[in-house]
């Protein structure tokens, strides 16, 4: 399927209804119980932000990159994630600060992204932010130039990559006295788990119930 077919694939499939729990990697408990909340608590005032998961063709394949977050920054140090960051009132919305964030962080030009669509909102705790994933598409051969302040490092992965069987590991951890299973994506040496995995497997779960690689 050539990639300009694949992202027509992709706008569909963003449109259609999110997938369950089910589909999704998420921290659970031993039992297989959630662990985490997906919208912010009563009391609680997150701050809106958004990310970019940005896909561009090499070699007739859609890739995406990932980016490695510096050990400056106040959270989430050492973490993969995707460029985002906090929603400003320039921004116009989840898609403008997402574009502008890619842009920052590793050089995205903004006016050359196709914006596809969104995956959904979810909360993230440690940081305090209600996160709204967009997707987008850039048109050709993409080489990341990063700001060292807020990324590491950045590196890229085949979209195919995600829908390996043996790309998904899964791992018992403690955390504040709580044994926990914690699901991944094993990429390029690094463990991709907690809130990017989630929005990363929300993606393959909506491209898998619209037909991908069938």
């Amino acid at each position: 399927m050539h990639w300009r077919t694949q992202i027509e694939l992709i706008r569909q499939a963003l449109a259609g209804p999110p997938p369950s729990l089910e589909e999704v990697l998420i921290l659970r408990r031993l039992d297989g119980a959630p662990l985490r909340p997906f919208t912010p608590p009563p009391e609680v005032t997150p701050r809106q932000s958004a990310a970019l998961l940005l896909l561009f063709p090499r070699d007739d394949q859609l890739h995406l990159p990932l980016t490695v977050r510096s050990s400056r920054v106040t959270t989430h140090r050492g973490e993969v994630s995707l460029p985002g960051g906090g929603i400003d009132p320039g921004d116009g919305g989840a898609a403008g600060a997402a574009l502008r964030e890619a842009h920052e962080e590793i050089g995205v030009d903004p006016v050359q992204v196709e914006v596809l669509g969104a995956l959904t909102t979810f909360y993230i705790p440690p940081s305090n932010n209600y996160l709204t994933p967009i997707v987008g598409a850039y048109p050709a051969p993409f080489e990341p130039n990063h700001d060292p302040e807020e990324v590491e490092s950045v590196f890229t992965v085949p979209l195919a990559a995600l829908f390996d069987p043996a790309t998904v590991r899964e791992e018992i951890w403690e955390r504040s006295g709580t044994r926990m299973r914690v699901p991944f994506f094993a990429l390029n040496g690094y463990k991709v788990w907690g809130a990017t995995a989630l929005l990363l497997s929300e993606f393959v779960a909506r491209l898998r119930r619209a037909g991908w690689g069938r």
